[in-house]
């Protein structure tokens, strides 16, 4: 079997993160890459880890969470990850609910100024004519 290793500027390009990112991501130990001289080189693993963490991030988590989340596969495995990503998207999507509804009466508030600021200009206009 072919072991996929893939280089840091490829990973960069791969997932559309900057060098900086990266390396922040390896400073807060999420990534492990494997190291010859000052190259670094990403296994599946690695490019696995990795496709989590942008799909965690596209869903509101924070860092410390997916940091958490993925230390519990490498300490108890695959069925305890599952059991935990469950509790965590519960939590997400009650958070996520919450944010869209509160967006949606800011909408309303921010149509309704609008309307009402539209209609006193109509009028201003009416008196100056």
């Amino acid at each position: 079997m072919i072991e996929i290793r893939i280089s840091f500027k490829e990973m960069c390009e791969r997932f559309g993160v900057t060098p900086r990112t990266l390396r922040y991501y390896e400073y807060i130990e999420l990534l492990s890459p494997e190291r010859e001289g000052r190259s670094r080189f990403y296994s599946a693993r690695e490019v696995a880890r990795m496709t989590l963490i942008m799909r965690g991030r596209r869903f509101g988590f924070s860092l410390e969470e997916i940091r958490q989340w993925l230390e519990i596969y490498d300490q108890q495995g695959t069925r305890a990850q599952m059991e935990a990503w469950v509790v965590m998207a519960d939590s997400q999507l009650a958070d996520l609910r919450k944010r869209q509804e509160e967006l949606a009466q800011t909408i309303a508030e921010l149509e309704g100024l609008r309307a009402d600021t539209s209609r006193s200009l109509e009028e201003c206009d009416r008196e100056q004519d």
